[in-house]
C-alpha cells in the first residue's frame, strides 16, 4: 500500500527533486547565475533590515526571548523572497552536493556555482548596505535603529573563530532544512510556512549566516566610519568593527555554513535516499 498524503512530497521524493534542482542550478549560465545571486544578497539584507527595525529599542521593554522571536519571524522575509521570487543563495546551494554525490554534477560545476553565487550574494548585500546607509535610515527612531545596527555588527566581529564556526554550522543546517521543506511543498502558502519556523529559529537563537553578515557587518562599518558624530553619542567599544573584523567573521561562518549544509543535511539525506541509486 502506498503512503497516503494530501499534497506534499514525501522525503524520498524531495531527495530526487533536490538532486534534479542541483543539476539545474549548477548548469545555469554565468550571467544569470550572478544576477540571481545579487538579488538573493539584497533579499537577505532586506530581511536583516526589517528585523533590525522591528526590534530596535525594544531591549528594555520586552523580554529577551520575545525580542529574539520577533527578530527571527520578520527575518524570514529574505528566504521567502528568494524561494518565491527566484534567486540564488549560497547557503541553500550547498544542497547541490546531493547531485554531486550522485555523480550528476562535476566538482568543477559545483565550485563554479558556489564561487559565482557567493560573489553575487556579497555584491547584493553590500549594495543594499550602501543604499540603507545613504538613506540615513539608521537615524530613524531617535537613532535607535542605528544603535541596533552597530550593536549587531559589533557582536558578530567579536565572536572567536570556533564560536563563529559552530554557530555557522547550526545556522545552515536549519537554512537547508527550510529549503528542503519547500521542495516538498506545492503551493505558495506551503512554502512560506515551511520557511518560517526553521529560519525564525536560527535567527532567534543567534546562529551565524554568512550572507546575512555581508549586510549586518558592513552597515555597521559604514555608520562607524562615515558618521562619527552619530557614533560618538553611543557608549560602544567598536574597535573590532573593521574590514579585518568583517573578514575574521566571514571566514569561519562561511566554513561552518558549508559544513552545516553539506554534512548535516545534504549528506544525510543523500545517504538515506540516494546512496543505493547512485551505486
Amino acid at each position: 500500500m502506498s503512503d497516503s498524503r494530501i499534497d506534499a512530497l514525501l522525503p524520498a521524493e524531495i531527495a530526487e527533486r533536490a538532486s534534479a534542482m542541483g543539476v539545474k542550478k549548477a548548469t545555469l549560465g554565468i550571467v544569470n547565475m550572478f544576477v540571481l545571486a545579487v538579488l538573493a544578497g539584497g533579499f537577505i539584507a532586506l530581511g536583516g533590515l526589517f528585523a533590525t527595525v522591528v526590534t530596535a529599542g525594544s531591549g528594555g521593554v520586552l523580554p529577551y526571548g520575545v525580542v529574539r522571536l520577533l527578530f527571527g519571524v520578520v527575518f524570514c522575509l529574505g528566504l521567502i523572497l528568494i524561494i518565491l521570487a527566484g534567486a540564488e543563495l549560497f547557503t541553500g546551494n550547498t544542497l547541490i552536493t546531493m547531485a554531486w554525490a550522485s555523480r550528476k554534477v562535476s566538482t568543477r560545476a559545483l565550485l563554479r556555482n558556489w564561487v559565482i553565487v557567493y560573489s553575487g550574494n556579497l555584491a547584493g548585500a553590500l549594495v543594499t548596505a550602501l543604499l540603507v546607509f545613504l538613506s540615513r535610515q539608521y537615524t530613524f527612531g531617535g537613532g535607535a535603529i542605528g544603535q541596533s545596527m552597530l550593536t549587531i555588527a559589533n557582536h558578530k566581529v567579536n565572536l572567536d573563530f570556533m564560536q563563529a564556526l559552530t554557530l555557522g554550522i547550526l545556522c545552515n543546517a536549519l537554512v537547508c532544512i527550510a529549503v528542503w521543506l519547500t521542495l516538498g511543498a506545492r503551493t505558495t502558502v506551503d512554502k512560506i510556512f515551511a520557511i518560517i519556523f526553521p529560519i525564525s529559529a536560527f535567527a532567534a537563537m543567534g546562529f551565524e549566516h554568512s550572507i546575512a553578515n555581508m549586510y549586518f557587518i558592513p552597515i555597521g562599518i559604514l555608520i562607524k566610519d562615515f558618521d562619527p558624530a552619530f557614533v560618538a553619542r553611543l557608549n560602544l567599544d567598536l574597535g573590532n568593527l573593521t574590514l579585518a573584523g568583517f573578514a575574521g567573521n566571514l571566514l569561519p561562518v562561511t566554513i561552518g555554513n558549508i559544513i552545516g549544509g553539506v554534512v548535516m543535511v545534504a549528506g544525510v539525506y543523500w545517504f538515506v535516499y540516494l546512496r543505493e541509486k547512485s551505486a
